[in-house]
């Protein structure tokens, strides 16, 4: 009895003070270390670097999500596995794992122009923070201009009461991510209203034969499947589907 008192009073020792040590140490202050660098000679800390990376972190999916080619991709892609009519499959993560992948295929010249002229002369000190900063989003700003239709970016421009951008570059930042959403989502329902509707002529035609044939009873999409299945095969649909999603994207 006396034993597991004691083991369990231990353990609540060992837990408090697991706990007051990092306030502790927050406590005493986190130390700073200054890091020059840059032609000016700029200073930066190094605990303002590590919530730079940490919030960078944080926000990883968001620009993934926002400012790539990822959103068509993958709403192109759920709306094909409808238009199948196979429920869950492909399962999710196989078809975000294919979005992730073709977007990093899209997006490979973007991302090998920001590695040669934005980090990696970051990395060797021949750049500051804040040039290669611009210099990685010059890239990328290129990229998603490229895909977003004028209309939209002159509905957020009205929205924020701004005038008209005299050049592309004017446009802010601020203005051309949310267009550029909206411009793919409206391109990804453009492509996924196509691929529908050969297989809603599957269902039709099913649907039909079968209520000529009095099988009312019977679930045209159970019967349908199948053949879509094969039409989806005998045409090589995921090649495609694939080739086209690339090819769809203007790149610089």
């Amino acid at each position: 009895m006396f034993n597991r008192i004691n083991r369990k009073w231990l353990g609540l020792g060992l837990m408090a003070l697991a706990l007051a040590l990092p306030l502790e140490i927050w406590a005493q202050g986190v130390p700073l270390i200054n890091v020059t660098g840059g032609s000016k000679g700029t200073q930066y800390s190094m605990t303002l670097q590590l919530l730079a990376l940490m919030t960078t972190l944080t926000l990883l999916p968001s620009i993934v999500l926002m400012m790539t080619s990822f959103v068509r991709i993958i709403i192109v892609l759920s709306i094909l596995r409808q238009a199948l009519g196979t429920g869950q499959t492909p399962p999710n993560l196989v078809l975000v794992g294919l979005a992730i992948f073709l977007s990093f295929f899209i997006m490979a010249p973007v991302l090998q122009d920001i590695h040669t002229n934005a980090l990696l002369p970051y990395l060797q000190n021949d750049l500051g923070f804040d040039k290669a900063l611009a210099a990685a989003e010059a890239p990328l700003r290129k990229f998603m201009m490229m895909q977003t239709r004028e209309e939209d970016i002159g509905l957020f421009m009205q929205m924020s009461k701004q005038g008209v951008p005299a050049t592309p570059d004017a446009v802010p930042f601020t203005t051309l991510v949310p267009a550029f959403i909206t411009s793919e989502l409206k391109s990804a329902f453009t492509i996924g209203f196509l691929i529908y509707i050969p297989f809603v002529v599957i269902d039709l035609i099913v649907a039909s034969v079968l209520m000529s044939m009095g099988m009312m009873m019977l679930s045209p999409m159970m019967i349908s499947m199948p053949f879509k299945l094969m039409l989806f095969v005998l045409v090589d649909g995921w090649g495609l589907i694939l080739g086209s999603l690339a090819n769809s994207f203007v790149m610089p």
